[in-house]
Formats: structure tokens, C-alpha cells, sequence
């Protein structure tokens, strides 16, 4: 199908995967939404979105949330495919094509992929998922007691941290740490 005779119903907006250069999906989002401005294309391309989601990491033993592209080099657009909301989308800066058969067939996303991704995209504010129960024997893999080995003796699920006890000169001693910390053995 070529978009310059598409036959698609003129209310059909479906979500469309835009390849674009990798490490500039941001500036493509922010190009491409400037073009449906000026271009006075906003009744045919709805949404511009970058998939990401928040990940919580531990960095020299400070936990952090970082925000990370679900699809790097892809960006997600919202729209009535049509000859002119295909060549807005297609011809703005470092877009190098829709996701498709070929580079004139975009292939819209099912209902089911975009459901699936929004969830992941989610609630900003990241919810710990601790996958421990007290007993369990784990091994420290970051910070100051890294490689002991101990067992799970509290979990605080709100906080992701964990109380574990480690056998310290043959002492038995309760640690707190982060949950992403250890792994089970």
C-alpha cells in the first residue's frame, strides 16, 4: 500500500513504530511534534511518544531511578495514515523510515503491543519488587559486604531493603541493604 493512495478510513488513527537514528529519539519527538505545529497537522498525527520506562539501580551503593528507552532508535507516532501525515512523519530530521514491510507500507502497532507498553511505560514513580522471603540464603554483590553470603532475616517491600544476616568473625550480624544488592544462592 502506498501511502499516497491509501485506502484506510480517514478516522483510522492506529500507532505507527518510526525508525530513527539511534540516541536521537528525543530530538526526533521534539522535531517531529514542531513539524505537526507549523505544518498545522495536528488533526492527522495525535501523538508523539519516546517508550521509556524508570529502572531502579544501585550505583556505588546509592539507589537511584534512571529512565530507560524501551525501544531505542524507535519513536512512537499516533495517527491517520495518509499521504501527508506520512511525508511530515517521513521527512523529519534523522527519521530513517516507518517499521514496515518496505519503507512505503507502515505497519500499524496492534492494540495489544500499545496496551502492553503503556502499562510498562506505567506509574513514574517505581515500585520495588522484591523477590525474597525471609529464610531465603542470598550472596552480597555490591557494597561494603560484597561476596558474603547470608540469610534473609526482614524485608521491607516499601523500601526494597532487606536485613540480612551475615556471619562477620563468626558473629552473626543483622546488615541492611538494598534488595538489588544480593541474589538468591
Amino acid at each position: 500500500m502506498n501511502p499516497a493512495k491509501n485506502t484506510e478510513h480517514k478516522g483510522d488513527r492506529k500507532w505507527y513504530a518510526v525508525h530513527t537514528y539511534s540516541g536521537y529519539e528525543d530530538a526526533v519527538a521534539r522535531y517531529l511534534k514542531q513539524r505537526v505545529e507549523s505544518l498545522l497537522m495536528s488533526d492527522k498525527i495525535f501523538e508523539v511518544v519516546v517508550p521509556k520506562e524508570i529502572k531502579i539501580k544501585v550505583k556505588n551503593g546509592k539507589r537511584m531511578t534512571q529512565e530507560e528507552k524501551i525501544y531505542p532508535g524507535y519513536v512512537l507516532v499516533s495517527m491517520i495514515m495518509d499521504h501527508d501525515s506520512w511525508s511530515v512523519v517521513r521527512n523529519t530530521p534523522r527519521v530513517t523510515g516507518f517499521v514496515g514491510a518496505d519503507s512505503t507500507t507502515p505497519t500499524p502497532l496492534s492494540e495489544e503491543e500499545i496496551k502492553e507498553l503503556m502499562e510498562r511505560m506505567g506509574p513514574k514513580d517505581p515500585k520495588f519488587n522484591v523477590d525474597l522471603k525471609k529464610d531465603d540464603l542470598v550472596k552480597i554483590v555490591d557494597g561494603p559486604f560484597k561476596e558474603y553470603e547470608g540469610k534473609v532475616a526482614e524485608i521491607d517491600e516499601e523500601r526494597g531493603k532487606l536485613k540480612v544476616l551475615v556471619s562477620i568473625f563468626n558473629r552473626d550480624t543483622l546488615v541492611e541493604i538494598d534488595s538489588l544488592q544480593v541474589k538468591k544462592v
